[in-house]
Formats: C-alpha cells, structure tokens, sequence
C-alpha cells in the first residue's frame, strides 16, 4: 500500500498508509489527523482540509500548475495559504503518489527549501 509523510506544525512527523482512490483529507480523517477537519465531506466548501504539498511532488498533485477558481476561493479563507497550499479534498491517492510528503498550516517549511 503506498504510504505519504506528514509533518506537523510540532516539528514531529508520521508515515501513515495511504490507499489507493481516497483523496488526502479522507486519508488524514481516517489516520485521526487532528489538523484536517474536511467540515464539508469534500465538497470544496470549506478550507479546513488545506495542508501544504512538498515542491517535489508538486507536478504529480497539480498537473497543470493550475489550482481551479474554486480551490482559490476556498484557500482564501485557510490561515497561512502559501506555494504549496492545496486543499486534501482535491488530491485523490495513486500509486504515483506513494512516498508523498505532506506538511499541516503552520509548519515551518525551511528545511523544505534546503531539501529541494
């Protein structure tokens, strides 16, 4: 089963499993990851499942470097929106996607800068 990384705003980190077909927020509900509430199921009606995505894994979660006008609007409404910003809602889970990094609002991304 492919597996993502997640990094939390506490500097601490967790692999978790990652099936196949789910998008990133059923994935972090389903592994009690506090920070990702998803309070609309995913309908993209509400900005409480945003997360950052690792610059390396970008081309694969946003394949036209396009984030949709709907996306936007709700990412205007999620606290410190930046680069890497993506609501989970919008990311469904391939195999592609096996070994991606993930990183919640708040977490110091410097180290992302050094590693890229």
């Amino acid at each position: 089963m492919p597996k993502i990384t997640v990094l939390f705003a506490d500097g601490t980190s967790r692999e978790i499993d990652a099936p196949v077909g789910l998008s990133l927020m059923e994935i972090s509900q389903k592994n009690d990851i506090e920070e990702i509430e998803g309070s609309c199921g995913g309908s993209m009606a509400c900005a409480t499942c945003h997360m950052y995505i690792h610059p390396d894994w970008r081309d694969q979660c946003l394949p036209d470097d396009i984030r949709s006008d709907e996306e936007e609007d709700m990412l205007d409404l999620a606290f410190d929106v930046r680069d890497e910003s993506r609501l989970g809602c919008q990311i469904t889970m391939t195999e592609a996607l096996d070994g991606l990094v993930i990183a919640m609002p708040g977490t110091d991304l410097k180290k992302w800068n050094k590693e890229s």
